[in-house]
């Protein structure tokens, strides 16, 4: 089997795009590690298949794949990406779609260039729609984990995600500890750890240690998490610009019962050929 692929990036965020509208493509697991293997294969954080909408008022729908090939629920810098690759590639005339993934709906907006914006929802704090064990919704949590415990705040983007304030983002324990809470049987289906240092009201860094990835250059879910995360903890303004290892976002997030906006650039590497 041939497939037709594009590299893309989102703030060094890296995704293998590929399009079945146009051709016929059914992954296992072990192809889709292969696949994202950065000594093996063309290497990505995750891989995305786009194909036709299985909704009337969608545009596509699109699945997301980890690098050990989980499929996830929701990847902000992956929308982006997409959004991105349909207008180049001119599948679409719209400069605004809707697509949708296994459990959420996204409107994204091409704004000319590379950057592109992302409506990706209203966040959600129910501990069982993330899913987290809690007797009740609070705005953060004591969470033990096999080294001890931290203080993070949990919600959920369409994924799940914990957010963690640190002093100094730089020297946070992200290998060791992003993990450890990732283990955390609290956590029905794993979770996004992010640490985030509040530098002003309007500007934070952060890094991710995401499911099935490890530490990424960005997360576009996670910096919407640590925003909304940020604003409920009275730190943080509606607008705010997020500096991820591999570069900058801007979140907008008014507050709750509105959507959050993400904006940042999508970037195509190269296109190829891949032989399974």
């Amino acid at each position: 089997m041939q497939l037709r692929f594009t590299k893309m990036h989102g703030l060094g965020n890296d995704f293998v795009v590929i399009d079945t509208l146009s051709q016929d493509c059914s992954l296992s697991a072990e192809q889709i590690r292969r696949i994202a293997d950065r000594k093996r294969g063309v290497g990505c954080d995750q891989l995305l298949l786009i194909e036709p909408p299985n909704q009337p008022d969608v545009d596509f729908f699109y699945r997301i794949y980890n690098a050990d090939g989980s499929e996830v629920e929701q990847c902000g810098n992956g929308a982006r990406c997409l959004g991105k690759y349909v207008s180049d590639k001119k599948i679409t005339g719209k400069q605004s779609i809707r697509v949708n993934t296994i459990n959420s709906a996204m409107r994204i907006d091409i704004l000319g260039g590379n950057l592109v914006r992302v409506d990706m929802g209203l966040p959600n704090f129910e501990p069982d729609s993330v899913p987290f064990q809690a007797e009740q919704r609070s705005d953060v949590y004591n969470i033990e984990h096999e080294g001890g415990s931290v203080e993070a705040s949990v919600l959920s983007m369409g994924n799940p995600h914990a957010v963690l304030q640190v002093d100094d983002v730089e020297a946070a324990p992200v290998a060791k500890l992003g993990p450890a809470i990732q283990h955390s049987a609290r956590f029905g289906n794993g979770v996004n750890v992010g640490f985030m240092q509040v530098n002003s009201s309007n500007a934070i860094k952060l890094r991710v240690f995401e499911r099935g990835a490890g530490e990424t250059e960005a997360c576009g879910s996670g910096a919407c998490a640590a925003v909304v995360a940020g604003r409920v903890l009275g730190a943080l303004d509606q607008d705010v610009e997020v500096e991820l290892l591999g570069g900058k976002l801007r979140v907008h997030w008014a507050g709750e019962g509105e959507p959050v906006l993400m904006t940042g650039e999508a970037i195509k590497v190269f296109d190829g050929k891949m032989k399974l």
